[in-house]
This record gives structure tokens, C-alpha cells and sequence, in this order.
């Protein structure tokens, strides 16, 4: 915007009351997602107790987790009806780029959430958390009647006060929502300080009382780098774009099927407990939302036999579309991880020429990173998650961007072949004069 004639250049944004005003809000935000973060996380660790004797072979799991997940299920449908759940809600990236979260599901989103994650669905954490701080800003920028950029500004700190505990990273937690909101123009500024303040606050109160949750989970052995890593680096991308093309699949075929089934809503999430308790048993490793899991994966990666590890991605992906699709409510990041992660154990044991560190950090990153549009922050949480050197970056940052242009190059085919189908009018020959007849 330029200054009318006579006038100075705009004050910047900083010397607006506004902007104090949201980074006010901002501190507020940041202490309620720390304490929300270490109740909720807490709640989630103590009820997932009964799985801690689980075995990480073939049908490890125990014949009862059925019945867990089963009443699990039923949980879900009865608190989704009286809390009048509705059966799609938005997901956790649409109330990121609509910068609003409908105060009024809060409570049953998080409820729900609540008995998925503890009922062993393949889900994470996230969507709760991102609700209740979300919408925790929502409510404030409805209270206060803030300006419509203003509201959306406040939601995303929401959104960083919620995180910055779980991920155990500002920088992570904010460069992850800048991605998928992305905020422009002077709103950006306004969003990079809440954010940063919000979730800074909230990992430093979360830091103090339970200590960093989410960092160096991942030991992956050293390996030198070497210049092929980089083309290494864009294979191993182009199959992550095939994992996820392989799990949306997955998604879209369980949110299909339970939508056409004839049955009442309220059974629909007992099937799918039923489903996954079965996959369960059969893989506990599929269990929960995947962090832990993935860490027995990566230390016993010699141990585990391909064909076990194969099946291990197909049931993940599986798990995690039907309690999708099923009614349970939960994030995607922590089950991108988990099959990201395993996926890079596969190609280690399949090509062993390519160092287990190597393939493990680039599909960890580039599976969430594609799955979310998120690339760079899926770059900088696996650094961090693994701890690998600056150099080990440089092939993880190329698969993760070759995972990204791959899938996001098939979109735009898919969409520009279907917007060519729907425009192009059927050509239909002009109608003939009928001859007629001569005298």
C-alpha cells in the first residue's frame, strides 16, 4: 500500500496497538496450550498403559485388545451422539488455512479424541491439541470482536501455544504452520511474533514440568556423506510419493466405504474398532499413533524380517484410513511418521548399499512432508528428531522436495484433466433440413 501524496510512508506493524494486543493474547495462548499439552498427553500416556506388554513379532498382541478397541468404538459413537459430533468434521489442516476453529466442537472433538487415541486408534495427538488451542483463540477473537485478520492471527498463535509442548520446538512449530496456513502481507508479521511467542511460552512451561517430549526419539547409526546421497535423495523421494499415493488410496477407500455402509452411525466406529483391534493383534506395532512404535522398528531394524516390515506399512496405512474413516477422530502427522520412518527400514534391508540412516531420516521427512505440504518443517523435525549432521540434511531435503513437486505435479494433471472433461461441451452435429417434397 502506498502513502497518499503529502503523507509519510505507513507506520510498520509494531507500532500498531493491535499487534501489542495480539502478542498479549498471544502469552495467554502459550500458557493455556502448555498445561492443555501436559494434561491431555498425560491423560493419553496413563490410559495407554494396557498395551505396554506387547510383543513386536507376529501376532504379538493379546485376543482382549479386541475387545478394548471394540469398546472403544462404542465410546465413540455414544459421545459423538450426545455430544452432537457431527460425522465430518474439519480436519486439522482445513482449520489452518480457514484460520478458525468452530468453538462448538471443541469439547466433543476433544473427547472423542480423547477414547480414539487411548482405544489404540491409529491416530495422533494433534487434531485434539490444535483444537483446543485453536479454538481456544477462536473464542477470544469472538470475545474481543477482533478485526477479521486480527482473529485469524489469533487462532494460529492458539494452534502454537497447543503445539509448542508436543513438539518440543518453536522454530519447528511455527515454520509448520506458516506452511500450511501461509499468511501473507502484513499479516505475516503479525502471525510469525504470536506464533513465536505463543509457542515459545508454552515449551518453556512445558519444558520446566515434564521436559522435551519429541526430540532426539530416533538413534539412527552415522554414515559419511557422500555427493550420490543427493541422487539418492530424489529416488528415495519418488518412492515416498508412491507410499503416499498409496495411503491416500487407503483413505480414500475407507472414508467411501463407511459412508455407503447401511448402518447406523453409531455402530459405524465399532466396526472399525473391530477392524484394527483384529490388525492389532495380528501387528501391535500398528497400535496408537505410531512414536513409540517406530522407535522399536528402528532398533530392532536387523531383527524384524522384510516380510514383516512390509506388512507393517500396508497394515498402518489400512489402520490408520479405517479409524479415519470410521468416526475416531486424530491427527495424521505421528502415523505419517510411523510409516514414513518404516518404509526407509525397508529400503535399507532391500538395497543395503544405502546407509540405514540415510534412507530412515529422508522417508521419515518426506512421507508427512508431501502427505501435509509441509516440507520444510518435516525437514527441520527430522533433524531434530534424529540428530544427524548438517551434511545428512542436504538428501533429506531433496527427497522431501521431490515427494512434494511429485505429488503435487500429479494434482495438478488430475485437476486439469478433470476441469478440461467438465468444459468441454459436447460437440453434437448441426441438425439436417428435412428435403422436401417437390411438386
Amino acid at each position: 500500500m502506498t502513502a497518499a501524496p503529502g503523507q509519510g510512508p505507513a507506520p510498520p506493524v509494531t507500532q500498531h496497538r493491535d499487534f501489542w494486543v495480539l502478542i498479549g493474547y498471544a502469552v495467554v495462548l502459550g500458557v493455556f496450550g502448555a498445561f492443555a499439552g501436559l494434561i491431555f498427553i498425560g491423560v493419553l500416556t496413563l490410559g495407554g498403559k494396557w498395551y505396554s506388554d506387547a510383543d513386536s513379532g507376529w501376532f504379538g498382541g493379546k485376543w482382549w485388545w479386541i475387545a478394548v478397541a471394540v469398546a472403544a468404538g462404542v465410546l465413540v459413537g455414544l459421545v459423538r451422539r450426545l455430544l452432537h459430533v457431527p460425522w465430518k468434521t474439519p480436519g486439522l489442516f482445513d482449520d489452518l488455512q480457514t484460520e478458525h476453529v468452530d468453538t462448538r466442537l471443541v469439547p466433543g472433538i476433544a473427547a472423542v479424541s480423547t477414547v480414539s487415541l487411548i482405544g489404540g486408534a491409529s491416530l495422533g495427538p494433534e487434531k485434539a491439541l490444535g483444537a483446543m488451542g485453536g479454538g481456544v483463540g477462536s473464542w477470544l477473537a469472538e470475545r474481543r470482536r477482533l478485526k477479521t485478520e486480527n482473529a485469524g492471527v489469533n487462532t494460529l498463535a492458539g494452534f502454537a501455544g497447543a503445539y509448542g509442548g508436543l513438539f518440543s520446538s518453536p522454530v519447528i512449530v511455527v515454520l509448520l504452520i506458516l506452511e500450511v496456513a501461509r499468511p501473507g502481507g502484513r499479516r505475516l508479521t503479525k502471525a510469525l511474533a504470536a506464533q513465536t511467542v505463543a509457542s515459545s511460552i508454552s515449551f518453556a512451561v512445558y519444558f520446566v514440568i515434564a521436559g522435551a517430549a519429541f526430540l532426539d526419539d530416533y538413534q539412527v547409526p552415522a554414515y559419511t556423506f557422500k555427493d550420490w546421497q543427493l541422487l539418492a535423495g530424489i529416488a528415495l523421494g519418488l518412492f515416498a510419493a508412491l507410499v503416499v499415493t498409496l495411503l491416500a488410496g487407503f483413505m480414500l477407500g475407507a472414508a467411501r466405504l463407511f459412508e455407503r455402509l447401511k448402518l447406523p452411525e453409531l455402530t459405524k466406529p465399532v466396526l472399525g474398532g473391530l477392524i484394527f483391534g483384529i490388525v492389532g493383534v495380528a501387528l501391535p506395532l500398528t497400535m496408537f499413533n505410531g512414536s513409540d512404535q517406530l522407535k522399536v522398528v528402528l532398533d530392532q531394524a536387523g531383527g524384524l524380517g522384510l516380510g514383516l516390515l512390509v506388512a507393517l506399512v500396508i497394515a498402518k496405512m489400512l489402520t490408520f484410513a479405517v479409524s479415519q474413516g470410521s468416526g475416531f477422530i486424530g491427527g495424521p502427522i505421528f502415523p505419517s511418521l510411523f510409516i514414513g520412518g518404516t518404509a526407509g527400514v525397508i529400503v535399507h534391508q532391500v538395497i543395503p548399499g544405502v546407509p540405514l540412516g540415510l534412507a530412515f531420516t529422508c522417508m521419515l521427512a518426506a512421507v508427512p512432508g508431501a502427505m501435509v505440504s509441509a516440507p520444510f518443517a518435516m525437514v527441520l523435525m527430522t533433524a531434530f528428531l534424529t540428530q544427524v549432521g548438517a551434511l545428512q540434511t542436504a538428501p533429506i531435503l531433496i527427497a522431501v522436495v521431490t515427494a512434494f513437486l511429485t505429488l503435487e505435479g500429479v494434482k495438478y494433471f488430475l485437476a486439469t484433466r478433470k476441469q478440461s472433461r467438465t468444459t468441454k461441451a459436447p460437440r453434437t452435429a448441426a441438425p439436417q433440413p428435412e428435403p422436401s417434397d417437390g411438386p
